[in-house]
C-alpha cells in the first residue's frame, strides 16, 4: 500500500513550479493525452484535457514518422529544415492521414510534412483543447512538458503560434514522476513508519490478475483484481465503492441523479386486463427524461397500458446501431434506435414518441423556450430509418406538439387522440389536466429535494457538486457513473433543475438564451457562484453543438466570480480516466482554496451591448461577412444607397478560417467559424478605425446555433479587446433594435431586388457556363449584367420598371448565348444555407463539379426566406402560434413572390431554364417524408429542395452541411435512406465540411 496519493495534475504543478516558481500555465503533451493546467494563487485553477482522441499527441507524430520510414528523432529533425510547412489543419488521425497523402501527391517534402504536423499538434492543443485566442490567455510564465516537447520542431511551433517563450525542462517527459517525488519529500514525516514494502520485497513480489464485472448496478464496471501474497488485493476499474466490496456512499451522500431517474420513471402501469384501449410503447429517451410523468398519467387515465423501454445499456444501443443515419450525432440520440427496436421486439404494435419543439416556458424573461433540434425531432429519424416499423405494420405516432402550457398542449392532444382513437374530447382534456398537474408536481419535487440537500450541506459542513447537463444526462448509460464517482469522494450530487429555481439569471446575457434547458443551466450556475459549499461540473455530450453556446456562458458566470469551471465531455466510450483526473483535480483545488480561505466577490454577468446610434450612421463603416458572393455583391450597393457605409468583406479565405479557430468555441459549427473569422480577421488587420466601425449580421431567432452568431461575434470582440465595436442584429422578429439602423420599405424593396437578381444570375449562369460555345462567355455576360444591376440598385429610389426590364434582359441574353450541343449530368446542391452558398465553406463545389464535366444546380436563396414565412402556418395550427402572425407571414410570401413574378414568367418561356417551385409545392412534396414541424435550421425545406430537384430531373444531389449540424442529422442525412427507397434513381450523398475538409 502507498502511504499517500495525489492526483497527477498536482504533481505536474509541483514539478513545473520547481523550474518556474511563478508558473501560471502548464502545457503537457504526452504520447496519448494532452493537458493544459492553469494555475491561480498558487493552486490548480482549471484543467483541460483532450477527451476525444489522441490526435495531436506524441503517438500521432510517431504514426506518421513510421509510415514514412523515419525514426521519430530523424523525422523531428527534418521539420527544422522545412521551407514550406504543409497546412494540415487540426483534424483527427483518420482524416489527417488523407491530408498527408494529398500533400505528398502535391509534391510536399518530408520536411514540410513533418513541420506541418508539428504545427498541427500545437494548433490542436491551443485552438481545440485550450481554445486560446492569443498568448496572453496562457499567462506570462508557461512551462511545456511531456515527451512530445522533446521534439524541437513542436517546441518551436508552440513559440511561434503562441507568440511567447516557454520553459521546457530537460526532464520534460518525466515531470509527473518528478513532481510526485517533490510531494513525497514535502509530506514526509519521519515520526511515522511507512506501510510500503521494501525494495527487496517489491522485486520478489508475486501476483495474479483476474478480470470480472461488478454486479452492484447496471454500469457493470469491468474490474481488474490484482491479488498479492498475504491475502492482499488491489482493484481497478471501479466507479464507486461497490467495486471495492464496500458499502456504497450514496446512502450517506445525496445523489439527486439517482433520485431524479426514479422520480421521472417509477410509475406503475395499468395491468393488461384493466387497460381497455390496449398497450402503448414509449421509448425511454431524450425528451422523456423531462416529460414522462405527463405521458405516464395521460395514458393511464385514458385506459392504455404503458410499456416503457428498459434502462439504457450497451446492449440496448447495439440493438439499433444499424439504423443510425449519422455517425456524428450524439450518443443520447443514437440510443433512441435501440430503445425503439426493443419495443418492436416485445411485439408492441403502437409506439408513441412525440416531437416537442417547445418545452414549458419556465423562464419568461428568456428569448424563447425551444428544445434542441435533436430532442425536438428525433422521432423523424426513427420513422425514416427503422425499417421494422413498416415491415411489422406498427402504428408509430410522432406528432409535433408544444409543451408551452397546458392549454396549447391539450388542444393538440384532443386533435390527435380524437382523430386517431375516437376518444371524446372531454375525456382527453381530463386526462391531460391530470397529467399536467403530475408534470408540475415532478418539478416541484425536484426543487424540494434540491433544497433538502442544500440544507443537509449547510448542517453537516459538507460540499456538493451541481452536475449540470440536460435531462437525459441522468441516464446511467449516458453519464457512465460519473455521479457515483463524485459521491465516492464524499461530495453530494445535485441536478441543475434541483437548484435552478434558487438562482436568477442576470440579464441580458451575451448569448441568445432561447432554449429551456439552457435557461436552467444559467440559473443554476448563477446560484452556484454565490454558494460557498457548491461547485458546478457541466456534462457535455460529444456532438452537442448547442453546448458551444452553454459551455462558454456557464464558464463566464462561474469564473468571473472566482468559481472553478469544469466541463466533462462524454460519449459512448465509457473510459472515465479523463473525468476522474478532472474531478480529483477540482477536489484538490477546492481543498487548497479552503485551507487558504480563498474568497472572491460575486460579480454580475449581465452584458451591456453597444448600441448603434443615429449619430454613428454618418461616420461608421459597417462590416458584413461574405456569405454568398453572387448575392452579396448586389446587396452591398443596395444598402449603400441609403447612406450606410456598408462593406461586404472579401477575405473569405484560409486566413479567416485560422482566425475563426482562435475566436470561436471548438464546438461551434463551421459557418459560425467562417463568419466570425472574416470579421475578426478584418478588424485585426489594422485597416479599420475600431472606434468608427460596426459589424452587420443577420439573425433569424431559430432553434439552432445560427441564432448565436451575434453572441459569438460579441464574445470574440471582448476577447480581442474591441468591446466598443457595435454589432447590428438584422432581424425580422424584433430580437434587437438599433436606433441608427432601420429597415425601411424602400430598403426592403432594394434588398429583395438584389436577392432576385442574385438567384437569377445563379440559375442562368450555372445552367449556361458548362455548355458555352466560347469559353468565358457566360462569365463575361454575368459581369456585364451585374454592373448594370449595381447601377440600378445604387440609385436611391427603387424602380420596379427598370428591375423588370433587367430581369427580362438577363434571361433573354443568357438564353440566346451560343451553346455546344452536349449533354452533361446535373448535380443539385442543397444543405445548410451558408455552406451551400459560400464557395469558401463548400470548397468551391460548383467549380469542382463543372471541372468534372457536370452542371451544378442550386436552388434559390429567396426560397429560404419563403420557408421562414411559411412556417408560421404550422405553428398557428399545431404549436400555439398566433393566427395573426400567420396571416402577416402569408402576406410576406405574396410580397416575395411579387418580386420574382417577372423572373418566373420569362423563365417559363425560356428554352434552357426552369422556374423555381412555389413554397407551398415544396411543402407538399416534403410532408410525406418529414413533418412541416421540422423548422430548425433548413428543416423540412431541405428535404423539399431534394425532392424538387429529383422531380425536375436532377437526380444527383450533394447535401452539403457543417460537420455535426444538428438539424441536418434529421432532415438531411436522416431522410436519404427513405428518399432512395422511393426514388431508386436518386444518387444522394451527404458531405460534411469543417476547417480540415479536403477538396
Amino acid at each position: 500500500m502507498l502511504d499517500e496519493g495525489e492526483v497527477e495534475t498536482i504533481s505536474h504543478y509541483y514539478a513545473a513550479a520547481f523550474f518556474e516558481p511563478d508558473v501560471d500555465c502548464i502545457l503537457d503533451i504526452g504520447g496519448q493525452d494532452m493537458k493544459c493546467i492553469k494555475i491561480k494563487d498558487g493552486t490548480v485553477d482549471s484543467v483541460q484535457l483532450n477527451e476525444a482522441c489522441s490526435s495531436g499527441c506524441g503517438s500521432f507524430i510517431e504514426t506518421f514518422a513510421k509510415s514514412l520510414n523515419y525514426s521519430v528523432i530523424d523525422f523531428a529533425k527534418e521539420a527544422l529544415f522545412a521551407e514550406n510547412p504543409t497546412d494540415l489543419g487540426t483534424r483527427c488521425t483518420v482524416f489527417m492521414n488523407s491530408n498527408v497523402k494529398q500533400a505528398q501527391k502535391e509534391g510536399a517534402s518530408v520536411a514540410d510534412i513533418s513541420a506541418g504536423l508539428a504545427y498541427s499538434v500545437i494548433k490542436n492543443a491551443l485552438f481545440k483543447v485550450i481554445k486560446i485566442t492569443n498568448a496572453s490567455d496562457l499567462g506570462k510564465h508557461v512551462v511545456v512538458q511531456g515527451g512530445t516537447f522533446y521534439n524541437d520542431a513542436v517546441l518551436r511551433s508552440f513559440e511561434l503560434i503562441a507568440g511567447c517563450e516557454a520553459v521546457r525542462p530537460d526532464i520534460a517527459g518525466i515531470m509527473g514522476a518528478f513532481g510526485a517525488a517533490l510531494i513525497a519529500r514535502e509530506r514526509y514525516d519521519e515520526s511515522k513508519t511507512s506501510t510500503m514494502l521494501s525494495m527487496d520485497k517489491i522485486l520478489n513480489l508475486s501476483y495474479s490478475t483476474d478480470m470480472t464485472r461488478c454486479k452492484g448496478c447496471t454500469n457493470h464496471c469491468v474490474l481488474t483484481i490484482n491479488r498479492f501474497g498475504g491475502g492482499r488485493q488491489f482493484i481497478t476499474g471501479n466507479r464507486c465503492e461497490r467495486g471495492l466490496g464496500k458499502e456504497k456512499l450514496k446512502k450517506e451522500v445525496p445523489n439527486l441523479f439517482d433520485y431524479k431517474y426514479h422520480r421521472v420513471f417509477d410509475y406503475e402501469p395499468l395491468p393488461a386486463d384493466m387497460a381497455p384501449r390496449g398497450t402503448v410503447g414509449i421509448p425511454r429517451v431524450l425528451n422523456m427524461y423531462e416529460n414522462y410523468p405527463f405521458w405516464a398519467v395521460f395514458f393511464r387515465d385514458l385506459g392504455f397500458r404503458t410499456v416503457l423501454s428498459p434502462q439504457s445499456t450497451r446492449k440496448i444501443y447495439e440493438l439499433g446501431i444499424e439504423s443510425i443515419p449519422s455517425e456524428s450525432e450524439c450518443y443520447p440520440a443514437k440510443l433512441v434506435h435501440g430503445h425503439v427496436t426493443w419495443l418492436i421486439k416485445q411485439g408492441i404494435d403502437f409506439i408513441f414518441y412525440p416531437c416537442v419543439p417547445y418545452e414549458r416556458n419556465e423562464s419568461p424573461d428568456a428569448g424563447n423556450h425551444y428544445n434542441c433540434p435533436m430532442v425536438t425531432s428525433y422521432a423523424e429519424n426513427i420513422k425514416n430509418n427503422v425499417e421494422e416499423l413498416a415491415d411489422r405494420d406498427i402504428r408509430f405516432m410522432n406528432p409535433f406538439m408544444a409543451f408551452t402550457n397546458e392549454e396549447v398542449l391539450t388542444k393538440r392532444l384532443v386533435e390527435e387522440f380524437s382523430q386517431n382513437f375516437g376518444i371524446a374530447p372531454d375525456e382527453i382534456r381530463k386526462a391531460a389536466h391530470a397529467a399536467w398537474q403530475e408534470l408540475i408536481q415532478s418539478r416541484i419535487d425536484m426543487q424540494k429535494k434540491g433544497e433538502e440537500v442544500i440544507d443537509y450541506l449547510n448542517r453537516t459542513g459538507k460540499r456538493g457538486i451541481v452536475l449540470a447537463g440536460r435531462p437525459y444526462h441522468v441516464d446511467p448509460e449516458i453519464n457512465h457513473g460519473i455521479p457515483e464517482l463524485i459521491t465516492s469522494y464524499g461530495f453530494a450530487v445535485l441536478t441543475e433543475d434541483a437548484v435552478s429555481h434558487l438562482g436568477k439569471v442576470e440579464r441580458p446575457l451575451i448569448v441568445t438564451d432561447q432554449w429551456m434547458y439552457h435557461s436552467r443551466l444559467y440559473a443554476a450556475a448563477t446560484y452556484v457562484k454565490s454558494s460557498k459549499n457548491l461547485d458546478l461540473i457541466q456534462l457535455n455530450s460529444f456532438g452537442c453543438g448547442l453546448d458551444a453556446v452553454t459551455t462558454d456562458q456557464v464558464s463566464d458566470i462561474l469564473t468571473k466570480s472566482g468559481k472553478i469551471y469544469t466541463v466533462l465531455k462524454i460519449d459512448e466510450v465509457n473510459n472515465l480516466g479523463a473525468a476522474r483526473i478532472r474531478i480529483r483535480s477540482l477536489i484538490s483545488a477546492l481543498r487548497v482554496r479552503e485551507e487558504r480561505k480563498y474568497a472572491s466577490p460575486v460579480v454580475s454577468n449581465a452584458y451591456r451591448r453597444v448600441t448603434f446610434t443615429k449619430a454613428m450612421k454618418k461616420d461608421y463603416t459597417l462590416l458584413c461577412p461574405q456569405m454568398s458572393p453572387i448575392h452579396f455583391d448586389l446587396l452591398e450597393p443596395a444598402i449603400r444607397s441609403f447612406g450606410y457605409k456598408i462593406e461586404v468583406l472579401q477575405n473569405d479565405n484560409r486566413s479567416a478560417i485560422d482566425t475563426g479557430l482562435k475566436y470561436v468555441n471548438n464546438d461551434a459549427c463551421y459557418p459560425s467559424l467562417i463568419v466570425i473569422g472574416q470579421i475578426m480577421d478584418a478588424l485585426l488587420s489594422g485597416k479599420y478605425d475600431l472606434n468608427k466601425t460596426a459589424v452587420f449580421m443577420s439573425q433569424t431567432g431559430g432553434g439552432c446555433r445560427a441564432s448565436n452568431y451575434v453572441g459569438f461575434i460579441r464574445r470574440a470582440l471582448e476577447k480581442a479587446g474591441m468591446p466598443q465595436v457595435p454589432v447590428i442584429s438584422v432581424n425580422a422578429n424584433g430580437m434587437e433594435t438599433n436606433p441608427g439602423f432601420s429597415i425601411t420599405l424602400p430598403m426592403l424593396t432594394k434588398a429583395l431586388q438584389a436577392i432576385v437578381y442574385g438567384d437569377l444570375f445563379m440559375r442562368v449562369l450555372y445552367a449556361t457556363r458548362p455548355y458555352e460555345a466560347e469559353p468565358g462567355a457566360a462569365n463575361r455576360l454575368h459581369e456585364k449584367w451585374k454592373e448594370r444591376c449595381i447601377r440600378t440598385l445604387s440609385r436611391r429610389s427603387p424602380s420596379m420598371l427598370e428591375f423588370n426590364r433587367n430581369i427580362k434582359g438577363i434571361i433573354e441574353d443568357f438564353d440566346n448565348l451560343p451553346r455546344r450541343n452536349v449533354v452533361k449530368p446535373k448535380v443539385g446542391i442543397v444543405g445548410e444555407i451558408l455552406v451551400k452558398f459560400s464557395p469558401l465553406a463548400n470548397n468551391h463545389v460548383v467549380d469542382l463539379l463543372e471541372a468534372e464535366g457536370a452542371e451544378a444546380v442550386m436552388p434559390d436563396l429567396m426560397d429560404f426566406l419563403l420557408y421562414c414565412f411559411y412556417n408560421s402556418n404550422f405553428k398557428a395550427d399545431n404549436l400555439g402560434g398566433k393566427r395573426s402572425t400567420a396571416y402577416l407571414c402569408n402576406a410576406g410570401i405574396a410580397l416575395l413572390e411579387y418580386f420574382r413574378r417577372v423572373s418566373r414568367r420569362y423563365l417559363v418561356k425560356s428554352r434552357h431554364f426552369l422556374p423555381p417551385s412555389r413554397i407551398a409545392d415544396l411543402a407538399e412534396m416534403a410532408k410525406d417524408y418529414v413533418s412541416l414541424g421540422n423548422q430548425t435550421g433548413e428543416g423540412w425545406f431541405l428535404t423539399g429542395e431534394m425532392l424538387e430537384l429529383i422531380h425536375s430531373g436532377t437526380t444527383n444531389i450533394v447535401c452539403a452541411q457543417p460537420f455535426g449540424c444538428l438539424p441536418n442529422h434529421i432532415v438531411g442525412k436522416g431522410v436519404i435512406k427513405e428518399l432512395r427507397h422511393h426514388y431508386p434513381q436518386a444518387n444522394i450523398i451527404a458531405v460534411d465540411y469543417d476547417p480540415g475538409a479536403a477538396r
